[in-house]
């Protein structure tokens, strides 16, 4: 038996590739699929079978490109309700490949229909892996309300049954969860670590070490992390079954002309170059997503679903349009016209007009601060609640940066009170990289804004001598 793990970083997700015998299944498919092919291709295995563990909310699902490409059988569970043809499964049912059986466990939490997946050798009486999906994680479990805080209780108590008889798996047996650090499927951050044991996970994941389902409940529910506004149309788009693409299609290089005529037919500019390379000069209404493993999530974030996207790039701009093109099928934002030839260099040259803001460090906002030039009601944290909530300058406001992006800027950001308000919004995070979406987005609605580009809150409250924390 050999089993491949295929790790999605932006996305905090892995897939599995499981061969034994000439045959290979996978789990968990992501939609670009080349990379299960090549790996099968690699071991000389024929991948006969996909298995789902659940109807995905954070990605669309490559298994029927696994279909169209391989032929293989697509194994879902039963209560799923998948539109397009598949081998329901439920509880106990098996299959097999090559030397294995894979038997279907229902343990539902993380969604109603969820199954993991036993991994027995013919013949075994214990299973020596379990692909548990997003019900037991490492080091934490599957969130359970994204199907709405209506269904959370009644999963969330489910999730609890469901992890109490994955823990009765032999302490040995190797946990093979789909989702992991990085993900906003986890209920709290999960461990860096992408896979792990029962008897590891019993030793110290707190959902596993909770007294009771009311404990586990309150503390999987308690401060629940925003996700991506995406993720809402991901399952129903799944249920159905995505769009089979057979390749991932880089988008073209446009020339500046063409490009402004996309921009203004009503194409999102997305810009992926770095922060400080935005804030130096980018184009009038563009968004600067920095073009890295987060790059899905937040544009899918910033960028209403089905939308238009054109692309600044860094160089090597062919190269990084297949990258960007990649992670944006992935969640299913598949009309991108094209990305501008030459980039910000062309577009000046073709005498189009560009704009900039000012960057800062943070020893530069505690300077501010120190001196009363800068009100703290001027700098704008744009963390999550709970990251704002465990400290924050006091004074400072608080606008999350997803928030931002589906609401617009509050209404008492624009200019000072009293004059022409040419003073800027100080925009902050934890690192500077939701503080760079931010800075854009502000920009992009007209509010002066000068940017913490690296570093965030915890070192100005560490580092800033006589500077007031806030917060729990």
């Amino acid at each position: 038996m050999h089993i491949e793990l295929f790790v999605t970083e932006g996305l905090g997700d892995s897939s599995y590739l499981l061969a034994s015998d000439g045959e290979a299944v996978v789990v968990d498919p992501q939609r670009d699929v080349d990379r299960f092919l090549a790996s099968a291709s690699g071991l000389g295995v024929e991948i006969r079978s996909v298995l789902e563990t659940h109807v995905h909310n954070d990605y669309l699902s490559g298994a029927l490109e696994l279909r169209a490409a391989a032929g293989a059988e697509i194994g879902a569970p039963a209560e799923a309700g998948v539109a397009y043809e598949h081998r329901p499964l439920r509880d106990g049912d098996e299959i097999r490949v090559g030397t294995v059986l894979l038997r279907a466990l229902a343990t539902p939490g993380h969604t109603p229909e969820h199954l993991s997946y036993l991994v027995l050798e013919v013949g075994a009486d214990e299973p020596v892996a379990v692909f548990s999906g997003g019900s037991l994680i490492v080091g934490n479990a599957g969130r359970t309300d994204l199907l709405g805080m209506d269904l959370a209780d009644d999963l969330v108590r489910r999730q609890f049954r469901s992890l109490r008889r994955l823990a009765e798996l032999p302490p040995d047996a190797r946990v093979l969860p789909t989702h992991g650090s990085g993900s906003f499927c986890a209920s709290v951050p999960a461990s860096p670590d992408r896979t792990s044991t029962i008897g590891r996970e019993l030793a110290s994941n707190p959902a596993l070490t909770a007294p009771d389902e009311a404990t586990f409940a309150a503390e999987q529910l308690e401060g629940l992390p925003a996700y991506p506004a995406y993720y809402r149309h991901m399952a129903p788009i799944n249920r159905t079954g995505p769009v089979v693409l057979g390749r991932i299609a880089s988008p073209p290089p446009l020339r500046p002309d063409r490009f402004a005529a996309e921009a203004a037919a009503g194409s999102w500019v997305i810009d992926g170059r770095s922060r400080e390379e935005f804030a130096a000069g980018h184009l009038p209404g563009s968004v600067n997503v920095e073009l890295d493993d987060s790059f899905a999530s937040y544009v899918g974030w910033v960028v209403p679903f089905g939308a238009p996207v054109v692309l600044v790039l860094p160089e090597p701009e062919g190269e990084r349009a297949a990258d960007a093109a990649r992670a944006l099928a992935r969640i299913g934002y598949e009309r991108l016209p094209g990305y501008l030839a030459g980039g910000v260099a062309a577009w000046s040259a073709s005498g189009r007009p560009t704009t900039a803001y000012d960057t800062a460090e943070v020893a530069d906002l505690c300077e501010a601060l120190g001196s009363g030039a800068l009100g703290s009601d001027r700098v704008l944290d744009v963390r999550q609640r709970g990251e704002w909530d465990a400290g924050h300058v006091d004074g400072s406001r608080h606008a999350f940066v997803g928030d931002l992006a589906e609401s617009g800027a509050p209404a008492d950001l624009g200019p000072n009170e009293g004059g022409a308000g040419t003073d800027p919004t100080w925009v902050i995070c934890a690192t500077g990289h939701r503080a760079s979406i931010a800075a854009s987005l502000l920009d992009r609605e007209g509010i002066p804004v000068r940017l913490v580009h690296r570093g965030g809150v915890a070192r100005l409250l560490r580092t800033c001598p006589n500077l007031r924390p806030a917060g729990r």
